[in-house]
This record gives C-alpha cells, sequence and structure tokens, in this order.
C-alpha cells in the first residue's frame, strides 16, 4: 500500500485530500505544519509527500528541500494559494514533481500521485 503525506495549514484542505485519497487505496497521513510532518518521515518512510507552499514556520520549499536531500526516492508535489511563476520556478527547480495553485482540483491531484507512483 503507498503511503502519502499531506501537509497543509488549512485543516479542510487535509481532510479533503485524505478523504478523496483513502478511497483510492492509499494509507494517508495529514499534518498542519511541516515540523511534526518532518518528526514523522523520521519514523515512517511515505511514497508522496503533498506540501503547502506558504505555512508558519518551515515553508514548503524548505519541505522539499529537507525531504529531497533525506529521502530522495519520496516525490513532492507542492500546493499553494499564492501561484505565481517565480513560486512555480523555484519549487520546480527544487525537483518537485507537480505544482497546482489553489483550489487544487482532487482529479488532478490523484493523476500527479499515480504518475509519480508509476516511476
Amino acid at each position: 500500500m503507498y503511503r502519502i503525506m499531506v501537509i497543509d495549514d488549512e485543516k479542510i484542505v487535509g481532510d479533503m485530500a485524505k478523504m478523496a485519497l483513502e478511497r483510492e487505496g492509499y494509507d494517508v497521513e495529514t499534518f498542519l505544519n511541516a515540523e511534526p510532518a518532518l518528526a514523522r518521515l523520521k519514523e515512517q518512510q511515505f511514497d508522496v509527500v503533498v506540501t503547502d507552499y506558504k505555512m508558519k514556520g518551515i515553508d514548503g520549499m524548505e519541505v522539499l528541500r529537507m525531504v529531497k536531500a533525506q529521502y530522495p526516492e519520496t516525490t513532492v508535489i507542492m500546493i499553494t494559494a499564492f501561484a505565481n511563476l517565480d513560486t512555480a520556478i523555484e519549487a520546480l527547480r527544487g525537483d518537485v514533481h507537480d505544482f497546482f495553485p489553489k483550489p487544487v482540483k482532487i482529479k488532478e491531484l490523484k493523476a500527479s500521485i499515480q504518475r509519480a507512483l508509476q516511476k
């Protein structure tokens, strides 16, 4: 079973992603900020991390850098309410698998996760 981590400071985003992804058969854990999520990554391997770009404390770019440095086999997908070209370029340079503006369409997110898992 594939394991998916969702980090977003908006509880409804995590709840909706969890519900939709669990229906697809994924094991999903959600976090409201990066600190406990990164601690959990040390205990359990995840196949995909979906992270918000802008969060208090550790932001999505820092999550991306840390995951890629410590768990290079883990795919990172970024979502943001602050989508602009500079943000997208920064994320893509950091080796993000996909980048979605909010509100993210769950169908697109599921398709992106499926592509990531087929690598």
